[in-house]
């Protein structure tokens, strides 16, 4: 007989989460069973649980994607470096396998592909583990989405600069860290209070997105560093077009990128001679999951033993455990800033 676990359910289509009882599952070959020990929350999930966006496949359904814990099992193709004890993070989501309620990140035992897991150093607390998967994953496939290799490199003498908007959100303080560890000269937004902290994630120059004269900022400290601005990640809603604003002030008669991290709106404004992407991984299963070990068992894995990488923003912790993820949703959709809301289980 298999044994149970509690989970936070979504019974259907705009209703409450709901604790219940669901039997624990097995891990398949390639997979990793975690005890969870802390849960992230994500915008797309208050999105799936109210609006039913992106649509969930079947009801009742097990949301999130953020975790931390403890391997409990593993499959037979698991390498020993994720052995049951082990500490770690994971990407632990149904959306890549049919919404199966067994892989979803909101319940006590969760499955998860061993190519989304990845070691969690014991200086870093459970809390900061959960809040770095899909944030990770999202930042890092800005620059795949774009055709800018993860491996690549820069160097000084090649003057690649990057604009992140929203630099103090999830994804964008990742964003920050990942194109500083590439090379890139980072210029971010953020509000005033956040200013100093994205600087110490690794950004040359961070601006106040409410300044009125931000795009002109922004430009003008492009042309006093002298360097190539034609790259944009925009890592907030309602920020495309002061990022084209600026772009067309830095881009020259160069071609420039966007990629776009929320949902595109339908009347999204647009910039000649610029590409504007939505950022997801590839949708190919073989070179998404290729891609996804990148970023876990050799970026992040690389980064947060080398302390390169650490996690960020901040962590605000929401009480009640699996019982207090319909709260923490709620807090998220109200508005937080420079905040990740996490609830230990």
């Amino acid at each position: 007989m298999p044994g149970k676990h509690q989970a936070a359910v979504l019974p259907s289509a705009g209703s409450p989460l709901s604790v219940i009882d669901r039997d624990t599952p097995e891990p398949g070959p390639d997979e990793v069973l975690i005890e969870t020990k802390a849960i992230a929350v994500n915008p797309v999930d208050y999105y799936q649980r109210d609006f039913n966006r992106p649509p969930v496949p079947f009801y009742p359904a097990v949301l999130g994607e953020d975790v931390a814990g403890v391997v409990v099992k593993v499959g037979s193709n698991v390498s020993n470096a994720l052995a049951p004890g082990s500490r770690v993070l994971a990407f632990a989501s149904s959306f890549y396998q049919n919404g199966s309620p067994d892989h979803g990140a909101f319940q006590k035992q969760t499955l998860a592909g061993s190519e989304r897991v990845a070691p969690l150093p014991d200086r870093l607390s459970f809390e900061e583990g959960a809040i770095l998967p899909l944030a990770v994953l999202t930042a890092l496939s800005a620059y795949t989405t774009l055709g800018i290799p993860l491996e690549t490199k820069y160097t000084p003498n090649e003057k690649q600069a990057i604009l992140i908007w929203g630099g103090s959100s999830s994804v964008g303080s990742l964003a920050v860290q990942s194109a500083k560890t590439m090379g890139f000269t980072v210029y971010a937004t953020a509000g005033a209070q956040n200013l100093e902290y994205v600087k110490t994630l690794g950004a040359k120059a961070v601006f106040d997105y409410k300044a009125s004269d931000v795009v002109s900022q922004i430009a003008n400290q492009a042309k006093e560093d002298d360097v190539i601005l034609r790259t944009a990640h925009v890592c907030v809603e309602n920020a495309l077009q002061q990022t084209l604003d600026v772009l067309r002030l830095t881009k020259g008669d160069g071609p420039a990128k966007v990629a776009h991290a929320p949902l595109l709106p339908e009347d999204m404004p647009t910039l000649e001679g610029t590409e504007i992407k939505f950022t997801f991984p590839p949708t190919d299963p073989e070179e998404r999951n290729k891609h996804i070990y990148k970023c876990f068992n050799i970026w992040l894995k690389d980064g947060l033993s080398s302390g390169t990488i650490v996690p960020s923003p901040r962590i605000q912790v929401v009480p009640g455990g699996i019982g207090g993820l319909n709260d923490a949703l709620d807090t998220l959709k109200a508005g937080v800033s420079g905040t990740k809301l996490v609830v230990s289980v």
